[in-house]
């Protein structure tokens, strides 16, 4: 009985001892360890277990960490799923929201997720991929301002964005419609307005005897043959060589004041005349019957398909003059 005390007493200690051991294993376990528990991976494979609670926590974990740009998308995505899986409807449309924002292009077409579900991503985008839109365009036409040739990316992103199938019917209605028209024009003119290469010089030539007769001089170039179709090309036909500017005055608006820019688009036909003129963005009245005029006497080379002349639609933007 003596000796049975001390081996009670290490039997009250084994818990304490326990304790202390899980505790440093905790401390000693690998930090890579603790982190592929909020890792994405290990979101997805909550999710597919469905444990949406443990699976929007570690989503939500890695919302507020110092995330790559690329798993943007894919966290707003799955937190958007844990959110309909858990009946809170209200914050994942809010999730969706903030999926659009990062990845406006994304579309939902996991074919395993309920109809439900995928009709709510598409009325989300609908309503706010316009927003998204106009910002994406003010960007663009804040860099075209400065000469920045990313402004063509933000242009063709408008262009791509604005054919989403989940804003059919309301890409051609105003605002939008307009967008697409200034978005195209802005593109056209930063590919006219884009300096090409300077060629290389020519190969200096061994010079040889003269020819006991000379050559006739090559006739002349013959100039782009026309092409027989009355089809009026524009800015989306990318397989067309736009308009290149040879007279673009703006003399004759220097007396009339603009308070704002507007914008003219000119039909160029086959040998480089303004056949048809119109205003995109009206300045005001006189400003705009003066623009037109000015944009009949404007020349250009013809814009070419194939090597054939062909019409052409493009948009010029009137800078206003300062007071």
């Amino acid at each position: 009985m003596v000796r049975a005390a001390p081996t009670c007493a290490m039997t009250r200690c084994l818990p304490g001892t326990a304790v202390a051991c899980c505790i440093a294993a905790m401390i000693l376990l690998p930090t890579s360890d603790v982190a592929a528990q909020t890792s994405l991976p290990a979101a997805r494979d909550l999710y597919a277990a469905a444990a949406y609670e443990d699976a929007l926590q570690v989503l939500n974990t890695i919302r507020t960490s110092e995330q790559r740009p690329d798993d943007g998308r894919a966290v707003e995505q799955y937190r958007a799923l844990c959110l309909f899986a858990l009946g809170r409807v209200a914050e994942a449309e809010s999730a969706i929201e903030s999926l659009v924002q990062v990845a406006p292009s994304y579309r939902l077409t996991d074919a395993d997720v309920s109809p439900r579900v995928r009709a709510a991503f598409h009325d989300v985008r609908r309503r706010v991929l316009p927003g998204v839109i106009q910002h994406i365009y003010e960007t663009a036409n804040a860099a075209f301002a400065r000469k920045d040739p990313a402004a063509s990316e933000g242009f063709k992103l408008v262009l791509d964005l604005l054919a989403d199938p989940d804003l059919s019917g309301v890409a051609t209605r105003s605002p939008l419609a307009e967008m697409r028209t200034l978005a195209s024009g802005f593109l056209a003119l930063g590919a006219a307005q884009t300096p090409a290469p300077a060629p290389a010089p020519a190969p200096v030539q061994p010079i040889a005897p003269p020819a006991p007769v000379q050559a006739p001089p090559p006739a002349p170039a013959p100039a782009p043959a026309r092409n027989p179709s009355n089809r009026i090309y524009g800015p989306e036909d990318v397989n067309v060589v736009p308009p290149i500017v040879v007279r673009q005055s703006f003399a004759a608006l220097a007396d009339v004041f603009a308070v704002h820019a507007g914008i003219v688009e000119v039909v160029v036909d086959e040998i480089g005349e303004v056949v048809a003129a119109k205003t995109v963005v009206s300045v005001n009245a006189v400003y705009d019957r003066v623009a037109l005029a000015t944009a009949r006497s404007w020349r250009y080379r013809p814009a070419t398909l194939d090597g054939a002349a062909v019409k052409y639609r493009t948009i010029v933007q009137l800078q206003p003059k300062s007071r």
